[in-house]
Formats: C-alpha cells, sequence, structure tokens
C-alpha cells in the first residue's frame, strides 16, 4: 500500500494483489491515513477520485490488482463560517427558534463550492454569539433544509433543546409541510400516492433518482390544484419521507418532472408542444425549479403551541401562473 499522503492537495494509491476485492473508498483510507473511510466516500461522491484516469462513481467498487487511484483534496476551508449581513425574510422568532420564508438562490450550509453567503452566514450575523455550537459549527441551528433553488417556509433552532425537540419531530413526520410545483404534464390520476426508494444516480452521482438497490424508502402525496390543458399542472405536495431531492425525483419519475429543473428536467417535454409559443418558450427559459415550500406546521418545542406558516409563491412562480392562466390558484 502507499505511504500516508503528503501535504499536497493530490494524492496516488496503486493497488497491490493484496488489495483485490477490497471496497474502493476502504482501500484508498487505508491506503492515505489521514482521511476517515467516509471522509472518502464523499470525495468519490464529489468526483475527485479516478482509477487509472476514470472518474470513480462507485464507492463500493471492488479494487483490482495494478489499479491506480488518484484522489484530489478541495483547498482548505475556515472550520467555522463567518457571520454575513444576508438579508432574509423572518415570519418568527424568540428565544428558541425562528422562522423564515427562504429565497431561491440562497444555499443553507457551507459546502464545497459554495463556502459562504449561506443562510448559515445570515443567521451568524443576525443571531450574533447565542447560534455558534447548536447543532455543530458548520450547520448551527439547521434542523431540515431546502434545495438552493427552492424557495419556502424554513424552521431554524436558537438552542440545544429546541434543537432536539424539532429534529426529533422531523424525523418522525410529525410535521405539516406542504409544496407547490408547477410541472410538465397532468398526472393521472389527478391526486395518489408516488412510491419508490431513492438513492443516487448510479450513472451520475450528483442527481438522485428511483433505484432498485440501495436506495431509501421515499413516499410523496401529491393532488392537482390546477392546469392547463394536458400540458401543465400546479401541485400541492406532502412528503411521508424526507429524502435527498424527494420531490423533484418522483414526478421527473413518473414522468411530470417540475418546471425549470436543471437536474431532472433533461429534455424538451412533449407536453410544451401543446402550449402557445410566447408561453412555452417563458416555461423553457425558467431558470430554476418551480418549487415552493408554502407551509410549515409544528408543536412549539418548549411550549408545545401548535405553529402554523404559510407563504405564496415567490414573485418569479406567481409570473409563471399568470402567464399559464392559471393564477387564479
Amino acid at each position: 500500500m502507499a505511504a500516508p499522503p503528503s501535504p499536497q492537495t493530490t494524492h496516488h494509491a496503486t493497488a497491490t494483489e493484496a488489495d483485490a476485492g477490497i471496497r474502493a473508498d476502504r482501500f484508498l483510507a487505508e491506503s492515505l491515513a489521514t482521511l476517515s473511510r467516509s471522509r472518502v466516500k464523499t470525495l468519490i461522491i464529489e468526483g475527485r477520485v479516478s482509477r487509472d484516469g476514470v472518474p470513480l462513481s462507485e464507492p463500493a467498487e471492488p479494487v483490482r490488482p495494478g489499479a491506480r487511484y488518484t484522489l484530489t483534496l478541495p483547498p482548505p476551508v475556515a472550520a467555522t463560517p463567518a457571520p454575513q449581513p444576508i438579508a432574509f425574510a423572518i415570519l418568527y422568532e424568540d428565544a428558541d427558534l425562528l422562522v423564515l420564508d427562504k429565497p431561491a438562490g440562497l444555499v443553507v450550509h457551507p459546502a464545497p463550492g459554495n463556502e459562504d453567503g449561506t443562510l448559515v452566514n445570515a443567521l451568524l450575523a443576525h443571531c450574533g454569539d447565542s447560534l455558534p455550537g447548536i447543532g455543530g459549527e458548520r450547520r448551527p441551528g439547521i434542523v431540515h433544509r431546502l434545495d438552493k433553488d427552492t424557495s419556502g417556509v424554513m424552521v431554524v433552532a436558537k438552542s440545544e433543546p429546541a434543537l432536539a425537540a424539532l429534529s426529533a419531530a422531523f424525523a418522525a413526520r410529525d410535521i405539516d409541510r406542504a409544496y407547490l410545483a408547477l410541472v410538465w404534464g397532468l398526472p393521472n390520476p389527478p391526486a395518489g400516492d408516488i412510491t419508490g426508494d431513492i438513492g443516487r444516480d448510479p450513472r451520475e452521482r450528483k442527481r438522485m433518482a428511483v433505484v432498485s438497490r440501495h436506495g431509501k424508502p421515499a413516499l410523496t402525496h401529491y393532488r392537482t390544484l390546477a392546469q392547463r390543458d394536458a400540458a401543465l399542472a400546479w401541485l400541492e405536495c406532502r412528503l411521508a419521507t424526507g429524502r435527498t431531492h424527494q420531490i423533484r425525483v418522483h414526478l421527473a419519475h413518473i414522468g411530470h418532472p417540475v418546471v425549470g429543473d436543471p437536474l431532472y428536467l433533461r429534455r424538451i417535454p412533449a407536453a410544451a408542444r401543446a402550449l402557445p409559443e410566447a408561453l412555452r418558450h417563458t416555461l423553457l427559459d425558467f431558470p430554476r425549479q418551480a418549487l415552493h415550500a408554502t407551509r410549515l406546521g409544528f408543536a412549539h418545542p418548549r411550549t408545545g403551541a401548535a405553529l402554523l406558516f404559510t407563504t405564496p409563491p415567490p414573485a418569479d412562480m406567481q409570473l409563471l401562473l399568470v402567464a399559464a392562466d392559471m393564477a387564479k390558484t
């Protein structure tokens, strides 16, 4: 096996006969002694590991004798996010928690490629010394998350007891959550359930997919609120589980991807051909997924009082509904 890595950012390890059949992430973790197996697995998923010059996509792939692995570490980042004065709409706040309406385009917490300018940076500036350390340095106060380009209601914990109680409520699905989505085509039936285990897309690790192996059970309830002929549907979606990209993956899986979705809408939908040209272009040019977390209800972690917050879709989504003559919904 290779020696422990030097301070350089690119490291190499060549497998021997003794390494044959070991999982790739385990082999690299043992070869590069300063990295844990979970860290190596993350680097593989992020596309930072190659085998014989070909990107490695599966952490569990068996090692082949003689294979040469290259692992590139990202530049080091600050251990603790810095406070940054970023505006966000506060719906409710007390000593235990904060509820906000997250705008589209705002990343929730620091991650590779988005090390600052996140909601966490904004929360640290807003809350001052009360927030750091609650739930970890990189994600202080974060109970749940929304994708960068999904807008809507979120709750953030401001104390350890609140974090524990809210996290338990989300884990138990003891939360009232609803999303609004504009999708291509008209689901049949107009209301129902979508099932299918969700896991990493084996062909593209940055995407999730409905998979037959190594996925987690997922269930999405949906109902149609309005439609534009058979070309567009305005849906309310509720999550029975909380998998990464769940609504987007499930809707794409049944052939009704979310309008504007950059990951799961890969070709012009057939339903688009039924629309007037101007409307078709407006929808196809929409720069993000038309998905909004519109409703969030939960019991206050300290008092037990029932709290419920609702927000309308942001202006860009409302303009889509007006253009499609669905704004009355």
